[in-house]
């Protein structure tokens, strides 16, 4: 799911003290020759508050066993997301379809400035302090794999030093 990016570390869900998060429930009507069926997606976001995090999304004729399944689909699709104390280590930008999303770390105090989808992500995450912009669609399909298209992007300070070969303090003083 997550070959496109670079340094993304798979977690197992084994050990972890997970929370679930309901971003959304959608009613999805089917119109056969009976009638109506009635069906229901529900999209949650899972994560230890301490920088693993994941997405999933069930499907059910009911609103209870929808939310079951997209928790297990959550814990499959589990990643760590580099964390520098409780904000992110740089500003940006995600997109997935029409969503398009920006983040920003912020000073510690700040909270986490983000609406809907992109919150519920975020404080899964674990992020304290972040400033955040959600633009185009509002679809919270997308808008959340617009935030991990971000979140996966994000790469630390030690990731960034053994990348450029250099030491961690190079890094940081130039």
């Amino acid at each position: 799911m997550y070959q496109k990016y670079k340094n993304v570390e798979v977690v197992k869900p084994g050990g972890l003290e997970l929370k679930d998060r309901l971003v959304g429930v959608q009613r999805v009507t089917k119109v056969t020759k009976g009638g109506r069926a009635f069906g229901f997606s529900a999209i949650v976001v899972v994560g230890d508050e301490n920088g693993v995090v994941g997405h999933g999304l069930g499907k059910s004729k009911e609103v209870a066993t929808a939310i079951a399944k997209a928790i297990e689909d959550a814990k499959k699709n589990l990643v760590r997301i580099p964390l520098n104390n409780g904000t992110l280590p740089h500003e940006q930008k995600g997109k997935y379809g029409g969503a398009r999303v920006y983040i920003q770390p912020a000073s510690h105090g700040t909270g986490v400035i983000a609406g809907g989808a992109v919150r519920a992500v975020l404080e899964a995450v674990g992020v304290h302090d972040v400033l955040s912009k959600s633009q185009g669609s509002s679809n919270p399909h997308n808008v959340v794999k617009a935030t991990f298209d971000a979140l996966l992007q994000l790469r630390g300070a030690r990731t960034v030093a053994k990348q450029r070969g250099i030491s961690l303090e190079k890094v940081f003083k130039g």
